[in-house]
């Protein structure tokens, strides 16, 4: 091997490692407040619907602003966008960590979700760039998958552990620093790339999406109490003008902020709507299991952090040995998901009952399907656009998760709550939805379709 090409090979490595730490950061910061909500409620003197923004407004931040800034990290630079999220993540983590009262604590969410927006489409926008394709692009997407699945993990556990040693606040202390660190070295370290051919900043299209999703999450978030409200109502109406609209003006633009056509595309289907179903079914499902095992069997924050663990720790280790899974990337997606509802079969007396090994293997299960389908639906995200438009199918895909999950959060809260059904039937409706997912990856992609498949 020449040293030009162990240059290159070095390169690549550590442009992954670094931009790996993004997604990383990002999970452990999104996951912060599900063990610590009743603590944090009580500190900021939160009402009936403020523990509800507490635990939404980051994914607003993130679904509102995730396509737009993929398309800015593809046109503009992706490590200046990389870079320029991190520091306003940290900026935002000291705000939340000095709050006393909800409205800000609120807002500092809301503008780390957009900074993680920012950090998430770039980073994995990057990586595709370094990977063009083969197995070390494979190898390279079961890695940054990976770091969900880790993130997701620390998070619960971080949190759950300072609140138990100092207060629910010095997490985000935490994070602030880690991600000023970031910041520093990806400036350092990595090489700017951005698209070839670049578009000219479509402002009606980022204004019209950007308020039509946060409409829509809005809608959702606030629905957790009472979905015939006229706010509730008012936003889910306003949502579907301005998507709408934004459809209608992106149909007629020659360099549209997310080219339309791709919905063609099976592949690219494929990626966004599994993503969906995934934040709408597990995410969302699984986002509010630590609160129900601190309300009904009496856990501690750091009890249930450990718990959730099983999940989330088997899920980085799944996205891990990916490689070692010889199936097509479609195919290891529909086994994800298949896995996925399988485990949420040892779940479903937990609102009454803990048997704690029925639900540690349920845990397990679920969480060895989710690494298959984060690792997957990370390289489809890649694999499903055009090469110089990564960072914009990043944004597609994880646009559809964060939706997903508000959904799925809401429509649990609301199945449990406001309609008094068990969460044993709540797990059941979620396990349907998977397995719907899996019906429809086998649709879009059986032998003998016509069009793109998906490059494998």
């Amino acid at each position: 091997m020449s040293s030009m090409t162990e240059l290159t090979v070095e390169r690549r490595a550590t442009t992954l490692v670094v931009a790996s730490v993004a997604p990383l950061l990002v999970l452990t910061n999104y996951t912060v407040p599900m063990v610590t909500l009743p603590q944090t409620a009580a500190s900021l003197g939160a009402g009936a619907t403020g523990p509800v923004w507490i635990l939404g407004a980051i994914a607003l931040g993130l679904s509102s602003l995730l396509l737009v800034s993929g398309g800015l990290a593809d046109d503009y630079g992706r490590r200046r966008v990389l870079v320029a999220g991190t520091a306003v993540l940290a900026g935002a983590s000291v705000v939340a960590a000095v709050s006393t009262s909800v409205p800000v604590f609120v807002l500092a969410r809301l503008v780390q979700g957009g900074a993680s927006a920012a950090m998430l489409a770039a980073s994995l926008g990057i990586v595709g760039h370094a990977y063009p394709g083969g197995m070390e692009r494979v190898r390279a997407s079961g890695r940054y998958g990976a770091m969900m699945g880790l993130g997701t993990a620390l998070g619960p556990l971080v949190s759950g552990a300072l609140a138990t040693v100092t207060s629910w606040r010095a997490v985000y202390w935490l994070m602030a620093a880690c991600a000023l660190a970031l910041a520093v070295v990806s400036a350092r370290v990595l090489e700017e790339s951005r698209s070839a051919l670049p578009r000219r900043f479509d402002v009606p299209g980022v204004v019209l999406l950007s308020l039509g999703v946060a409409a829509l999450v809005a809608g959702v978030t606030e629905g957790r109490v009472g979905w015939s409200r006229p706010v509730v109502l008012g936003a889910f109406a306003v949502a579907v003008v301005l998507v709408g609209a934004f459809v209608a003006v992106e149909r007629r633009r020659a360099d549209p902020l997310i080219d339309l056509e791709l919905f063609r595309r099976p592949a690219f289907l494929v990626s966004t709507g599994g993503a969906l179903v995934v934040g709408a079914a597990v995410v969302g499902l699984l986002s509010y299991l630590p609160s129900v095992l601190q309300a009904a069997h009496g856990l501690t924050p750091l009890d249930s952090a450990l718990l959730f663990c099983v999940w989330s720790g088997l899920s980085f280790v799944a996205s891990l040995l990916t490689r070692h899974v010889r199936l097509a990337t479609a195919a290891r997606l529909a086994l994800g998901l298949g896995l996925s509802a399988a485990g949420f079969a040892g779940l479903l007396g937990v609102g009454g009952s803990l048997h704690l090994p029925l639900v540690v293997a349920g845990l397990a299960v679920s969480g060895v399907g989710s690494g298959l389908i984060n690792s997957s639906i990370t390289q489809l995200a890649i694999d499903s656009v055009p090469a110089h438009r990564v960072s914009m199918g990043s944004g597609a895909n994880n646009t559809a998760r964060y939706v997903g999950s508000s959904l799925g959060a809401a429509a649990v809260a609301a199945l449990v709550g406001a309609l008094g059904w068990s969460l044993g039937t709540g797990i059941m409706v979620a396990a349907c939805i998977v397995l719907m997912g899996v019906t429809a990856v086998a649709a879009l992609v059986m032998p003998g379709r016509p069009g793109d498949r998906g490059r494998d």
